[in-house]
């Protein structure tokens, strides 16, 4: 039996914290697969330059500026953490290394926690509103014959409901500048404790506390850099959903260029996507779609 003293109680909180550091380089997130970071250094960010896609014109006379329809999509940021009590008598008593797991699972899930939130939120596309103030997965956005939003506006789609039927799956521009998702982060997770002897908690409750907490959020970019749909997944509906998005265009209409990158599907569709997307058909035909698009099975679609 041990006296629990500051110095042993210090000497934990590094080892576990070594623990919580091997759990986050354990980890192997997807979010950037899909999602561009964006520092925050306030309470939210307001993104009024999306929709924006200015174009370049042979330049005749005086530049000619351009007002583009402004927006105001914000994206506030929110506080996340996870703490675990340690039991002064398991201290007390050498029990401890049941907590390395622990702690090591907490750096994990620290790590993969965007994942959560990035496919998460890419799933509930048909039910969040994006910058133009329709749901991101939607089959009526606006686009505009004026860039400055003005005109009678046409309705575009991103999205084939399928009439509610059928698992969804998706496809992706990721080749811009900025991704089709943004992971918004105002303060990383860090490890912390409270581990004195004379604190309260361990004086009314026997425990120490030992804990992760960040501050962040996700949100949309451009909605014509996805489209989904809930349509079996074949060649020709992956076809189909290829050549809709490269006729995406901006306000004005300007033709965007999209050129998909990535097909995301769950876990449920993996066999499927890999055959189509990997496999050669057989020795007479060949299959168009391999290598056309990067596959990622999402494990938090």
């Amino acid at each position: 039996m041990a006296i629990v003293t500051p110095a042993i109680v210090t000497a934990l909180y590094t080892s576990w914290r070594d623990d919580f550091k091997n759990g986050v380089e354990s980890a192997k997130p997807q979010w950037s697969q899909i999602a561009t970071e964006v520092k925050s250094s306030s309470k939210s960010n307001t993104y009024g330059w999306l929709g924006k896609f200015p174009k370049m014109r042979e330049w005749i006379g005086d530049r000619v500026i351009n007002s583009m329809q402004a927006h105001g999509y914000t994206i506030t940021n929110k506080t996340f953490e996870s703490t675990v009590g340690v039991d002064r008598d398991d201290i007390e008593d050498d029990n401890v290394g049941v907590y390395t797991p622990i702690f090591e699972e907490m750096g994990r899930t620290s790590e993969i926690q965007p994942d959560e939130l990035i496919y998460g939120l890419l799933s509930a596309g048909t039910s969040t509103l994006c910058y133009d103030g329709q749901n991101f997965f939607d089959t009526d956005h606006p686009v505009y014959p004026n860039a400055d939003g003005t005109g009678t506006a046409a309705s575009v789609s991103n999205w084939d409901d399928n009439a509610g039927s059928g698992t969804p799956w998706y496809v992706l521009d990721t080749s811009r500048a900025i991704k089709p998702l943004i992971l918004q982060n105002r303060r990383a997770p860090a490890f912390q404790s409270m581990t004195k002897l004379d604190d309260e908690h361990v004086f009314t409750a026997n425990e120490f506390r030992f804990g992760v907490d960040c501050r962040r959020n996700v949100g949309f970019s451009f909605w014509q850099l996805a489209y989904g749909s809930r349509k079996e997944l074949n060649a020709d509906n992956l076809w189909a959903v290829i050549s809709a998005m490269r006729e995406f265009k901006a306000d004005g209409g300007q033709k965007l260029g999209i050129k998909p990158t990535k097909l995301i599907v769950p876990a449920s569709l993996e066999k499927q996507a890999t055959r189509m997307l990997e496999r050669e058909l057989d020795s007479n035909s060949s299959n168009e779609l391999k290598g056309k698009l990067e596959l990622v099975v999402a494990d938090y679609l």
